[in-house]
């Protein structure tokens, strides 16, 4: 009887021990989930607005959904950050066109295969005593680095203008990143540069003048694209097919209005904003230069050719076809993907 008394217990000494089975078991599925995700890691050089798309990406999950574990490294220009990637220490890089074209000039085989900004929200500002185009001559023009974003969309906006800047004898200053910028225009170390709308704001209030707003250009532009080592996105198609739907998709997320609240916290803590006003402006920037229209623009490419050849006439060498690979977002307007984002933005 008491050997029946001990097999009669058996059962409930199992049914006590099910739930440290079930947790064991879940620890397992989850470790072999977050196993489960390939890992990106993409370097910048420019520390403003244009880099959100992947930040909200990035804070929102968006990625992880496609099984990818991306991180955004910050460096202080795109030659540094292509020189990252050629070195191995990144898997991708998010360049300006500019740099893009100098990279494949200096034989680096790079593919570009999304990019999800089309405008310049810049206005170019100018010491109170410019009051012309004539008065530009030979003004010292604040940049971040010579070939880089600041310096090309700086460019871009020279040339909507009709001004080149040899002729007009302007000399380029390597400064900072835009807040120093701004500070060196107030102290009268420049006297012109391209400036975000949040810093002008300052530089405005205090009797400095625009003479245009860049986003008002309508030549073809596009901003950082999502670029890799072309031997790369061959090798990993899939994975980088998976990587535009969550940039895609991170679009989308920024240009729905009612995801402004979680938009405005991505871009405070990315770009260490203090106040909830200049969270809401740099949203309005954001909203302002994104788009859903993901694939290279040969047009914008050909446009950013043409002014950075009078710095280094061998780029206008380069062929653009060999950089643009359009194929991700092609398959993904096809399959409906971008098609049914666009419906679904507010």
């Amino acid at each position: 009887m008491r050997v029946k008394k001990r097999l009669m217990k058996t059962p409930s000494n199992l049914y006590r021990l099910t739930p440290s089975v079930v947790l064991i078991c879940a620890s397992v599925l989850s470790f072999s989930l977050a196993h489960a995700q390939e890992t990106i890691r993409v370097s910048y050089g420019g520390y403003n607005e244009t880099a959100a798309p992947m930040w909200v990406g990035i804070d929102r999950g968006i990625f992880r959904k496609y099984g990818i574990d991306a991180s955004m490294i910050q460096v202080r220009s795109g030659a540094l950050s292509v020189a990252a990637l050629v070195a191995r220490e990144v898997d991708a890089v998010w360049p300006a066109q500019s740099t893009i074209l100098s990279t494949v000039f200096g034989g680096v085989k790079l593919g570009c295969i999304a990019s999800p900004i089309n405008k310049i929200p810049r206005l170019l500002v100018v010491r109170k005593d410019i009051t012309n185009l004539e008065d530009l001559r030979g003004k010292i023009v604040g940049v971040q680095s010579i070939g880089g974003g600041f310096w090309l969309q700086t460019m871009i906006i020279f040339d909507s203008l009709g001004i080149d800047p040899d002729k007009h004898g302007l000399k380029f200053r390597v400064i900072g990143d835009g807040p120093v910028i701004a500070q060196a225009l107030t102290t009268g170390n420049i006297d012109v540069a391209a400036m975000t709308y949040s810093l002008s704001e300052a530089s405005l209030k205090a009797g400095f003048k625009s003479m245009l707003d860049a986003a008002e250009i309508k030549a073809p532009y596009q901003g950082p694209s999502m670029c890799a080592l072309k031997e790369v996105l061959a090798s990993r198609q899939d994975f980088f097919l998976r990587l535009t739907k969550g940039l895609a998709e991170s679009t989308a997320f920024i240009l729905d209005s009612g995801n402004k609240p979680d938009v405005v916290k991505t871009l405070m803590k990315h770009l260490r904003l203090t106040k909830l006003e200049e969270g809401e402006s740099s949203y309005k920037v954001l909203r302002l230069m994104t788009t859903l229209d993901l694939a290279p623009n040969p047009a914008a490419f050909k446009i950013v050719q043409r002014i950075v050849a009078k710095v280094n006439p061998k780029i206008g060498q380069v062929d653009i076809d060999q950089i643009i690979d359009s194929s991700y977002v092609r398959t993904l307007e096809s399959s409906g993907f971008l098609p049914e984002l666009r419906k679904k933005v507010k």
